[in-house]
């Protein structure tokens, strides 16, 4: 902690300073001041947590140092010393909510008792805060988590919330939700507090605030307000934010939703995120979905017909090449499409991975854990389309490569005198 000592007098400044034992106070810093000017300039820089100050001082008294300090300092803690104890001096040192009064002569003992009363006052009024801070963090995310559902539903809890947080929306209240999906929500979510400052700071800079909250362990929601529709600069400012508040925790994407005016139609921007976010799986990891990046980015191709029998003709007769021509072409099929849900290509990759057993169950290879149960398990785990067509591709490639060991086998079983097809060793 840090104190001012101000006061004209340099005696009384050297007997407080070098008299008593600052540091097993706490007081681990101690600045001194001879009139209330050079005092305002020093408690300025130094930002005291407490100040011990004469009432009379030339070229600003006490009292004039003191107004002017509680408007750039309120938190710091105010001692009077003074030799006279007329009303007026009292009156002003009550109004400025000083811990004490300390008459001169002074004792240094209770000089040293106004202090630590001032350092528990101090402490107490920062566990306040905090417990305040937290209180009021608890609050701004139930009511962010409110705005996932439709108002109608929630009014009389949602206004509730807004009046203890002294939040006042007006119907030119504009509300834009982002959602960031994270590949794993196993980590530790006390990391995310100093950038969940930073952001808010970030956003004040804005004019803009934020309500947030984690469901589902791997999803935040960020109703972002203001009273003006951000700009394309704003925006990109707050999603290049929130890649660099994300990025240490791993795979990740974030959906910003449509903007609404008036805090009923929050759902509605949350609503077009969460629809925007099926998408990410078609996408790349580590980027930002919006609408309309989206809308054009998106293929028109058809989803071919039969392509789950053709995959498997193309395994079994082991045409290598154009079933590496097949996947390219699946690849160029699905991603950025966003037409279909994830869930509809994992069933068409599911069948896909299905072939790859019965090609192996065909030829007579042997075959890891490749049943039903383990190829639903990959595909869950799978957190973007990238993820899953690159374990297809090297699934296939493993297959392949099977394919040459046996064929190496049999080539060696058999004597070259012996000339039999190419195809009926694969069946033999």
């Amino acid at each position: 902690m840090k104190l001012l000592i101000a006061d004209d007098e340099i005696l009384t400044r050297n007997g407080l300073v070098t008299s008593i034992d600052w540091k097993s106070l706490g007081i681990d810093q101690v600045f001194e001041a001879a009139d209330g000017m050079e005092a305002y300039n020093t408690a300025c820089t130094s930002k005291p947590d407490i100040i011990l100050s004469d009432i009379r001082m030339p070229r600003l008294s006490g009292i004039e140092f003191a107004e002017k300090i509680k408007e750039i300092l309120p938190d710091t803690s105010l001692i009077f010393m003074s030799g006279y104890s007329d009303k007026e001096y009292l009156e002003a040192a009550i109004r400025l909510k000083a811990i004490t009064y300390v008459e001169k002569p002074l004792d240094l003992q209770e000089v040293k008792d106004s202090v630590q009363d001032a350092i528990n006052e101090h402490q107490t009024r920062l566990q306040t805060r905090s417990s305040m801070k937290l209180q009021s963090k608890e609050t701004s995310s139930r009511l962010a988590q409110l705005l996932t559902r439709p108002y109608n539903e929630k009014q009389e809890e949602i206004d509730e919330l807004t009046d203890k947080l002294s939040i006042h929306f007006t119907p030119q209240t504009y509300f834009t939700s982002f959602i960031v999906k994270l590949r794993s929500g196993d980590f530790n979510a006390a990391l995310l507090k100093e950038p969940f400052d930073r952001f808010q700071d970030i956003l004040e800079h804005y004019h803009l605030k934020s309500l947030a909250v984690r469901l589902h362990n791997v999803h935040y929601v960020f109703h972002i307000l203001g009273e003006k529709v951000p700009s394309d600069t704003v925006f990109s400012s707050i999603e290049n934010y929130l890649k660099e508040m994300f990025s240490p925790f791993g795979d990740f994407y974030i959906s910003r939703g449509e903007t609404v005016r008036g805090i009923t139609k929050v759902y509605q921007s949350y609503a077009s995120t969460v629809i925007l976010l099926q998408s990410s799986f078609f996408t790349t990891v580590n980027s930002v979905l919006d609408q309309k990046k989206l809308e054009s980015d998106a293929t028109s191709k058809t989803v071919p017909s039969g392509s789950v029998e053709q995959f498997l003709t193309l395994l079994v007769d082991n045409n290598q090449e154009d079933t590496r021509s097949f996947l390219d072409n699946l690849y160029q099929v699905y991603f950025n499409n966003t037409k279909l849900l994830p869930n509809q290509v994992k069933d068409i990759y599911f069948r896909l991975f299905s072939s790859l057993t019965t090609c192996r169950q065909k030829l007579k290879l042997t075959s890891e854990s490749t049943g039903q149960e383990s190829i639903l398990q990959h595909l869950e785990e799978c957190f973007s389309f990238d993820e899953m067509h690159q374990l297809l591709c090297t699934r296939t490639e493993e297959l392949f490569q099977s394919i040459r060991l046996l064929q190496k086998e049999l080539l060696t079983f058999f004597s070259p005198q012996q000339n039999f097809p190419k195809k009926t060793l694969l069946f033999l």
